[in-house]
């Protein structure tokens, strides 16, 4: 099986479109063959950014989308919080989607090509991640204590989890560093933002 998290220069490109819609705004997103949920929004992915969304009436932010895949949460945030954002994936084929994405939606924003952090430079009021579960749980953990040194003072990390993926010991590791809330539960999907102090 091809992961999401590697690259195939010999997979076989099929785009596809994909709707999404939440309050009064409609996105279409291109997905393709090796990114991760290539045929339909991510449960996880949709719960994160509509719990966010929720919680963050600022405008004007600076938001890191993690393992950005071909830029859900990071499209969609820049869009209703009219905010910049880079996204950050180790998948080329995930970058150029998002890149389209970003362009299709009239988002603003950039991609950067980074395994976790590796070439990200600056901080952020906002990190989002659905983190990678695949890859193991070192990478997992790398996104999400690591996400301190790429905040700002006050900035957050917000990640989901599946119930039986983990998220509780997750959570329990990160506390170490940070205040961790659970914000939503649903589906077995755990949302969380961690504060680091």
């Amino acid at each position: 099986m091809e992961h999401y998290f590697t690259n195939n220069n010999d997979l076989k490109s099929e785009l596809k479109t994909i709707s999404y819609q939440v309050e009064s705004y409609e996105f279409l997103f291109l997905s393709d063959n090796g990114v991760f949920s290539k045929n339909k929004i991510d449960t996880g992915s949709k719960l994160l950014i509509e719990t966010f969304l929720k919680q963050e009436t600022r405008t004007h932010l600076e938001i890191l989308d993690v393992g950005c895949g071909y830029g859900f949460l990071g499209v969609v945030s820049s869009v209703i919080l009219d905010s910049q954002v880079d996204m950050c994936d180790v998948n080329k084929r995930a970058l150029h989607l998002a890149n389209l994405n970003l362009e299709k939606n009239k988002a603003k924003g950039s991609t950067i090509l980074s395994n976790c952090y590796e070439n990200i430079k600056k901080k952020y009021d906002i990190i989002l991640t659905n983190p990678p579960i695949r890859a193991g749980k070192n990478i997992v953990l790398n996104i999400l204590e690591n996400a301190k040194k790429y905040l700002k003072e006050e900035g957050s990390l917000w990640f989901v989890i599946r119930k039986d993926q983990g998220a509780k010991s997750i959570a329990k590791i990160l506390e170490k560093s940070a205040i961790c809330t659970i914000v939503e539960k649903s589906k077995g999907f755990y949302i969380f933002q961690a504060k680091f102090s």
